[in-house]
């Protein structure tokens, strides 16, 4: 816990400050007010403090670094890792800032550093529009897009860090400023390595229609069915290849009914017959079970997702980029799949990058990892009982997919999966994994903006 003295400061200096609230140690909310997403992440920060303005923030990124007080910045809390809960930091819980403003031409809209994904997804939804998200309602959207933004909208219209086009930053002085094209070009990607965002103007599109669901595949052989599913898809891109509409994830997961293995589509076009063709299309490449996929909105879309999260784990995640899924990869995932514990929290999860975030961009990023590929969720988490089992399980299963298909392998990884603890010996190293030649620029961005380290405990960590 934070020292008594620095509580009494925090509280003599809050007194000033009415509308910000917090919670302190003693509280009974404490408990739930620190809590991450993984519930493995057992460190207690000094307390949490809740702003309700930007003026709130800036005023208490002052405060902190007047009395060097270490803090964090949460918004929705879904870092794999926990990060956004450090021992004895101060914890800034921005989920008061929610607001979104859209352009009067509609293709822009402003967000605050606090909105969730399904919160987003619904303002714009009342409006017509749209913007890459995530398929997890409590994720929280800022952080999610900063650093990437993987989800069933990039084929589409590109990652979540494509769509940035600005931001409103609380600097190391306490400054509320806008960022300039430096500054964005580190945001996107490395998201509050420099400052706390206050709000972000992002891309947004025209969307009143959606067609979207899980295809479940027969998994009574479940590594034969993995295995001939992705040898199937594999020959369709090259083939005949998919719309820029269609979004395909993999999922492999532990459902009420046992084991299950499928492919969740999402359909983001407006003619929504030819939606429904490529999702008969899809359930095709395997032995289908059910066929799950119908119109809906994005409200109901997110429900149906939050319903299948456990809302709180604990454990480890694990992460691989592969140029394609290999036949050396699937004979390997396959049989894993076959044995992985069976805790609703253990699970595999596959995004594919195609279309416009895998190339060169308009709009400079640190993002390192360009080319088409997917990305591997290996997680390995537990709602309940020995955690241990499935983070070994995910830890073996990411090992041997190194050692199936070294050369299938990119050389950088996905930073909000990426278990930079365990998969990494130093920090320098994880750096290098998951920013690649971006590396330096990162480096040299966060000397020259924040040379006193007021943002040190943000990610990436550069030490």
């Amino acid at each position: 816990m934070g020292s008594t003295t620095q509580l009494t400061t925090l509280e003599t200096f809050l007194q000033g400050y009415p509308a910000i609230k917090y919670i302190l140690p003693s509280s009974p909310e404490y408990p739930a007010a620190r809590k991450p997403w993984n519930g493995a992440r057992l460190d207690n920060p000094m307390a949490v403090v809740q702003p309700q303005s930007p003026s709130d923030v800036a005023a208490l990124v002052k405060f902190a670094k007047l009395n060097s007080i270490p803090f964090t910045i949460r918004s929705g809390g879904h870092n794999l890792e926990g990060r956004c809960v450090v021992q004895d930091a101060l914890l800034i819980d921005m989920r008061a800032l929610t607001d979104v403003t859209i352009s009067s031409d509609r293709k822009t809209a402003t967000v605050q550093g606090g909105i969730l994904q399904d919160e987003l997804a619904n303002k714009l939804w009342e409006h017509g529009l749209a913007t890459p998200t995530g398929a997890v309602p409590t994720v929280g959207y800022v952080g999610w897009a900063m650093y990437g933004g993987y989800g069933p909208f990039s084929a589409h219209w590109g990652l979540g860090v494509d769509q940035i086009l600005g931001a409103t930053v609380v600097n190391p002085n306490g400054d509320i400023v806008k960022a300039d094209g430096v500054l964005l070009e580190g945001i996107r990607g490395a998201g509050g390595l420099f400052g706390v965002i206050i709000d972000l103007t992002i891309k947004v599109y025209p969307l009143s229609s959606l067609l979207a669901g899980p295809i479940l595949f027969d998994p009574t052989d479940i590594t034969k069915t993995f295995i001939d599913f992705n040898a199937a898809y594999e020959e369709l891109l090259n083939s005949e290849g998919l719309p820029p509409q269609l979004t395909i994830q993999q999922i492999c997961f532990n459902g009420p009914m046992g084991r299950a293995f499928g492919a969740l589509f999402l359909w983001s076009g407006t003619d929504i017959e030819e939606g429904k063709r490529w999702s008969e299309n899809i359930g095709s490449l395997g032995p289908l079970l059910v066929n799950m996929v119908a119109p809906t909105t994005m409200p109901e879309w997110f429900v149906a997702n939050g319903a299948m999260i456990p809302s709180s784990l604990a454990g480890s995640g694990f992460s691989h980029n592969v140029r394609r899924m290999s036949p050396l990869i699937a004979e390997t995932i396959g049989p894993n799949l076959a044995i992985m514990p069976s805790d609703p929290g253990c699970m595999v999860s596959i995004h594919q990058l195609r279309g416009p975030s895998a190339g060169p961009q308009d709009h400079p990023s640190v993002f390192a990892t360009r080319e088409p590929h997917y990305m591997l969720e290996l997680l390995g988490f537990a709602t309940s009982g020995d955690q241990e089992v499935s983070k070994q399980w995910a830890l073996q299963t990411t090992e041997e997919i190194e050692r199936a298909d070294p050369e299938n392998l990119l050389p950088t990884s996905y930073i909000s999966v990426y278990n930079s603890t365990i998969q990494a010996k130093s920090s320098a190293e994880a750096l290098e994994k998951t920013y690649g030649p971006n590396a330096e620029v990162l480096k040299d961005l966060k000397a020259k903006v924040d040379p006193e380290g007021v943002f040190a405990l943000t990610v990436p960590a550069l030490k």
